[in-house]
């Protein structure tokens, strides 16, 4: 509905009725909580579905998040052992929050974040190959995957390679959260993680970003320091 004009700025409402950020933070989920259509998540599923709503301001995206049947669970484990996170891009690694992070695992640092898109080895490799950088980030990080926290948000190709890693070499990673964003591989790199054998949670269709993504790890930060799942 489009707010009659009154001349005055509706900051000043709000300076009228303050809220701090956290305040904000609580009407927002309370509202999700009221408003959400009937679902068929587990409270666990549900902390992180309603995390994602918030962070996208869409219910719409409810009816195409999947959870493997250990996500949530090994999840959790992997934060709170401190397992290393790999991030497909300088987006997702900036946006995890530390704070959060070490809530959870004290050993949590910028260290045990990685994310070699830039990586200049990486752009050569890219470039004389005339592949996606990602691609080769993803090869690079072949022992942080291995039992640790992928995150894509970005890059379906390099969800795709990473696919390939589980089927063809072995890897296993604690949990891939697989939410690229976009038109081009990224629905078959979704499809294709759901038919393997490792705990993720995924965003089916076109949507993704980095936002969403970062939202699931957050949220899983919340059950990982309630013990909820």
């Amino acid at each position: 509905m489009k707010r009659k004009k009154s001349g005055r700025a509706f900051i000043h409402s709000f300076h009228a009725d303050p809220k701090t950020g956290r305040e904000i933070e609580e009407l927002s989920f309370g509202t999700i909580d009221r408003e959400a259509p009937a679902h068929r998540f587990h409270p666990g599923e549900w902390e992180v579905v309603r995390r994602m709503i918030h962070a996208a301001g869409d219910f719409g995206i409810m009816e195409n998040i999947r959870f493997s049947a250990e996500a949530i669970a090994s999840g959790m484990e992997g934060l709170r052992e401190g397992r290393c996170i790999y991030a497909d891009s300088n987006m997702i690694r900036a946006g995890l929050s530390l704070d959060r992070l070490r809530s959870v695992c004290p050993v949590y640092s910028p260290a045990n974040i990685f994310c070699h898109v830039a990586d200049p080895e990486v752009a050569e490799q890219a470039e004389a190959a005339g592949l996606p950088r990602s691609l080769f980030a993803v090869r690079k990080a072949k022992t942080v995957l291995d039992g640790g926290i992928a995150v894509f948000g970005n890059a379906p190709v390099a969800l795709l390679e990473l696919n390939r890693m589980i089927m063809e070499e072995g890897i296993r990673p604690a949990l891939v959260i697989a939410m690229p964003v976009g038109f081009v591989h990224v629905v078959e790199s979704k499809e294709e993680i759901l038919s393997l054998p490792v705990p993720s949670i995924t965003l089916a269709g076109r949507r993704g970003g980095s936002t969403l993504a970062v939202s699931a790890v957050h949220a899983l930060c919340t059950l990982a320091i309630s013990g909820r799942s």
